[in-house]
């Protein structure tokens, strides 16, 4: 699709005038632990009997009250204020851009100041509403290193790792722009959950692999889950990976979220040429990791992505394939229809092909729901997600394709 058209068809709003974060290397609060941000407060004068309850004081503001400015802090003293504002930040990143689909998708283009001797970047985040829910897709890289052959994201190289503070900063930001904190306003005719929260679900299917971040990436989960702030479920927070095997152990083990995999195919021959990294891991050594998922019951199931393309991966035979590959794993299978990008050799899959496929898996005792694509006019369906992390032209960013998986963890 020509970005012209998508000009035409989408609603692209004027970035709103925030309080960006600051070019300087001031340390932000955002994606600390409690033990880290306490350290950094005994550096700066708090007296050690002050600290826990400062810190206490800084989480709820930070997590459960969203504030992005310290002087937002009103049970914070005049002086103690500006100390955190002479030394730290609580910025949001700077929004470059803010798309709504007709179906009421949102995607923002975010743009993070530069790191050492680095340079800014920008990285997608999609925000999908539902009936009963709404799912936040989060970047966790700049790029990304597997290559997998009918992914656009896979063409951009790697630039850089984000941090936990740029991973959180996405759920924060989105939360604002949809007035997902206490006594925030929800903007005029937004489509969101008709009651609670706007976010109640969040997928780290953005952007880049997430278990080769995978320090950051569970810093950012664990402060995401704590009941003391931004207390999502585990059930609501999904992981999802392409198979980094010893990492998924530690994903079971460290972080406890739910595990989605891309999966794609079903013998070790085609999976590596669609996700290479299983020559690395292949399937035996994928499986045998997620059987050893902790806590894995009919409540708790992987789930597998499975994007649908054209006489590679669609046939009944790979349907059967699938089935015994996935015996004894309580599972749940995302067909995907394929989105096809500008350059891409592959073709979606038929829809009566679909869903016959789908019906094999469902019989064999399988759900396998079949993903409807979701703001395509923005470019943000499923598989395509990318940008570039340099300043482009509107037109040329549009012309870029964005990702989203929806309907993830509990409902």
């Amino acid at each position: 699709m020509a970005a012209t058209e998508i000009l035409n068809r989408v609603d692209i709003v004027k970035a709103p005038q925030v309080r960006p974060m600051p070019q300087t290397e001031k340390p932000s609060l955002i994606g600390l632990v409690r033990e880290d941000m306490a350290k950094l407060l005994v550096e700066r004068g708090v007296p050690e009997r002050q600290v826990k309850m400062r810190v206490s004081q800084l989480w709820h503001w930070l997590y459960v009250r969203g504030v992005s400015e310290f002087d937002q802090m009103s049970n914070v003293s005049k002086d103690m204020r500006e100390m955190l504002k002479e030394h730290f930040t609580v910025a949001r990143p700077e929004i470059v851009e803010e798309q709504i689909s007709n179906d009421g998708t949102r995607k923002w283009l975010l743009r993070f100041p530069p790191r050492g001797a680095g340079r800014p970047v920008e990285i997608e985040t999609v925000y999908i509403p539902e009936e009963g829910r709404g799912t936040l897709c989060i970047s966790s890289q700049v790029g990304c290193t597997l290559t997998c052959s009918f992914c656009h994201t896979g063409t951009q190289k790697l630039v850089r790792n984000l941090t936990a503070e740029e991973i959180l900063a996405q759920l924060l930001l989105a939360r604002d722009r949809l007035g997902d904190f206490p006594e925030r306003d929800t903007p005029q005719g937004a489509i969101v959950p008709a009651e609670g929260r706007k976010i109640t679900n969040i997928v780290m299917m953005g952007m880049g692999e997430p278990l080769y971040n995978f320090e950051a990436v569970k810093t950012a989960l664990l402060i995401a889950s704590d009941g003391d702030g931004l207390s999502l479920s585990k059930r609501r927070i999904t992981l999802s990976t392409s198979g980094i095997v010893p990492e998924i152990y530690r994903t079971g083990e460290e972080i406890g979220v739910m595990l989605a995999i891309s999966l794609h195919a079903a013998r070790d021959d085609l999976r590596d040429m669609l996700v290479p990294i299983n020559k690395k891991y292949p399937l035996k050594e994928l499986m045998d990791a997620c059987r050893a998922y902790p806590g894995l019951s009919n409540a708790r199931r992987i789930t597998f992505e499975y994007v649908m393309l054209k006489d590679v991966n669609d046939s009944l035979e790979d349907a059967k394939e699938l089935v015994k590959l996935l015996k004894g794993i309580p599972a749940k299978i995302n067909l995907i229809p394929f989105n096809p990008w500008p350059g891409t050799n592959y073709q979606c899959s038929d829809w009566e092909q679909i869903e016959k496929f789908a019906d094999f898996i469902n019989q064999a005792g399988y759900a396998s729901p079949i993903r409807t694509p979701r703001g395509r006019d923005i470019l943000a369906a499923c598989g395509q997600l990318k940008s570039e992390s340099e300043r482009m032209r509107k037109v040329d960013r549009l012309a870029f394709e964005a990702m989203m998986i929806a309907n993830h963890g509990e409902d």
